[in-house]
């Protein structure tokens, strides 16, 4: 029971970072990760969030989805457009880390909403939000849901009286 399924995660990221002539130093450091933790990830003796690993996987430049499918985050077989769509969110680099849970957590919504699965398994691979913090998708009336820059949060004329 105390043994992770991560092992083969562990083993292809070491073979990953030396194939890009990274100490596990400057990879933890490239990935904003200590490096304790990513020594404990490369052991098998960890299993990282998805963002870690998204994280990981841009310093060293490869896939994210690989390393999601390695740490059993995502099946092999999944959805490929939901897998790419959960990596374009998580690699925006315009998105904070709490927009991005948000609307990883509207994404998610929909797609139970409308009968998939949620990607993560809900086993808190870090996509989901368990918090309750209220990040519901808001519907809107007016025909403008695709509003596209995200300030339609404000209404510039609106007076106090």
């Amino acid at each position: 029971m105390a043994t992770l399924n991560v092992g083969n995660l562990g083993e292809y990221l070491r073979e990953q970072r030396r194939n890009a002539q990274l100490s596990l130093r400057q990879l933890a450091d490239a990935a904003g990760v200590s490096n304790p933790y990513l020594s404990q990830i490369e052991r098998g003796l960890r299993k990282p969030s998805a963002e870690v690993l998204q994280q990981v996987a841009k310093a060293l430049r490869i896939s994210a989805e690989t390393l999601y499918v390695r740490a059993g985050i995502l099946d092999a077989e999944r959805d490929r457009d939901e897998v790419e769509t959960r990596a374009v969110i998580l690699a925006d680099p315009t998105l904070t880390e709490r927009q991005k849970q948000v609307l990883l957590q509207i994404y998610e919504s929909f797609r139970k909403e409308n009968g998939f699965e949620i990607a993560d398994g809900g086993e808190g691979g870090g996509l989901g939000m368990a918090d309750g913090s209220g990040a519901e998708p808001q519907e809107r009336t007016d025909g403008q849901g695709d509003g596209g820059d995200g300030g339609d949060h404000t209404e510039p004329h609106k007076t106090a009286g």
